[in-house]
């Protein structure tokens, strides 16, 4: 039998959430990872909104399906791309849009046979019409494809009637600094969760009540890492590492936890594959169905990760193993990147000046097993010059093989308005 499949995603979220044992109140997505399973080593490829929901939309790392940018800046999936919800429509599945997408400017184009209208799309409005929904479902022979998604935990932080934490009690992440500007900055943030993880109780209990719990995987991911300084717009892993959540009553045993290595391509193949679906023969990502079913997968030994366009031009591609992370950059700049909603936050005003005036770096190398936050680059110390040789032609290879348009010089695009409005960072002047 062909399950329903649920999936709820947010903007911006990393592994923020108290199931990952980060000092945040989400009682309603720990319910769905004690009731399921939670997957501790699920990363994205690109650090940014639109290439990364690419990616899961079709297996395909963002210079291969199109999408190597923002949506909303003019950027596009290639029209030949085969998505998701198009695949599930093939396989029989009726398939809707609710919330957030931004994957295109035309949803239309990302093949679901139908897509709910509303321009308010946070939780608190997003969920109530995903609850009427699966009420009006009980009952329906067709199994159903549901993309939810939410507005929350994208900055700026949505206000809501939520009781803010107390900054003193705030346990700051270990690569920010501990200032006060950081400490409301998460504060505010911690607000934002509380609306999602809201939302996503809503659902939970609505799905209850239909009766569809049992027929019903539920999903949850994020995009990418948090909205804060060397987390989204970075190939470092506060970038890249995104929760993933999954529950199917009588198939995932409840409180399963799994840490393999897996990444946002691998969403695509494992769902087609657990309905029955053909699989495209041009993916990236890899099925991890057996690991659901018997353990019996090892998971990948690495993936390729990449930033080209976001709100600025700043290519960079990457490989990260279980153990090491190597990363290229292809324009000569210093410092770290800072889309430009973090530039101008709380936090980003602590960090910016420090981090703009940090010398240029063509590659970084790090050993994540001796050095998990990233911060001393073994590109040039002898006792790693294997590695990074091993990396380095990893990197080359993959490009190649992909046809990778980097290959053939700068790609063309154009700065978000954003910097108009506050100015451009230093680097740039």
């Amino acid at each position: 039998m062909q399950p329903n499949i649920l999936f709820i995603i947010t903007h911006d979220t990393g592994r923020y959430l108290g199931c990952y044992h980060k000092q945040v109140k989400t009682p309603n997505l720990d319910r769905l990872a004690n009731e399921g399973a939670i997957f501790t080593n699920h990363f994205c490829p690109a650090p940014q909104c639109s290439p990364s929901r690419g990616s899961i939309m079709t297996g395909r790392y963002p210079h291969r399906n199109g999408l190597i940018g923002l949506a909303h800046l003019g950027f596009e999936l290639n029209p030949a791309e085969q998505t998701l919800p198009t695949l599930l429509g093939k396989a029989g599945y009726a398939t809707y849009l609710f919330g957030v997408q931004h994957e295109s400017k035309d949803p239309a184009r990302l093949g679901y046979q139908y897509i709910a209208e509303q321009e308010d799309r946070r939780a608190e409005k997003v969920a109530p019409a995903v609850g009427a929904f699966l009420t009006q479902r009980a009952g329906q022979a067709q199994p159903f494809f549901a993309m939810v998604g939410f507005f929350e935990t994208h900055r700026k932080f949505a206000k809501n009637n939520i009781e803010p934490d107390d900054p003193s009690e705030v346990t700051v992440p270990p690569f920010l600094p501990d200032t006060p500007e950081v400490r409301q900055d998460l504060t505010e943030f911690h607000g934002s969760i509380a609306a999602a993880d809201m939302g996503v109780g809503v659902i939970l209990d609505a799905l209850a009540r239909s009766g569809l719990e049992k027929d019903t995987l539920v999903i949850y991911t994020t995009d990418h890492g948090i909205a804060f300084p060397r987390a989204k717009g970075t190939l470092y892993d506060p970038g890249l590492e995104t929760a993933l959540l999954m529950r199917w009553p009588g198939v995932i045993k409840p409180g399963s936890q799994y840490s393999q290595l897996l990444c946002n391509i691998d969403l695509l193949p494992t769902l087609l594959e657990l309905v029955g679906a053909p699989i495209p023969d041009n993916l990236d990502g890899k099925s991890f169905l057996p690991l659901l079913e018997s353990d019996q997968y090892s998971g990948r030994d690495h993936f390729f990760c990449e930033l080209t366009w976001h709100d600025l031009y700043r290519p960079m591609r990457g490989i990260r193993t279980s153990r090491f992370k190597y990363i290229r950059h292809f324009t000569n700049v210093p410092g770290i990147y800072l889309p430009s909603d973090i530039h101008g936050s709380l936090s980003g005003k602590v960090v910016r000046d420090e981090y703009y005036k940090r010398p240029y770096q063509s590659e970084e190398l790090y050993d994540l097993q001796a050095d998990p936050l990233e911060q001393m680059n073994l590109i040039e110390v002898d006792a790693y010059s294997d590695v990074a040789a091993e990396l380095r032609n990893l990197v080359t290879q993959e490009m190649v093989r992909s046809q990778d348009p980097l290959l053939q010089g700068p790609i063309p695009g154009q700065n978000s308005p954003s910097w108009e409005k506050q100015g451009y960072p230093s680097w740039m002047k």
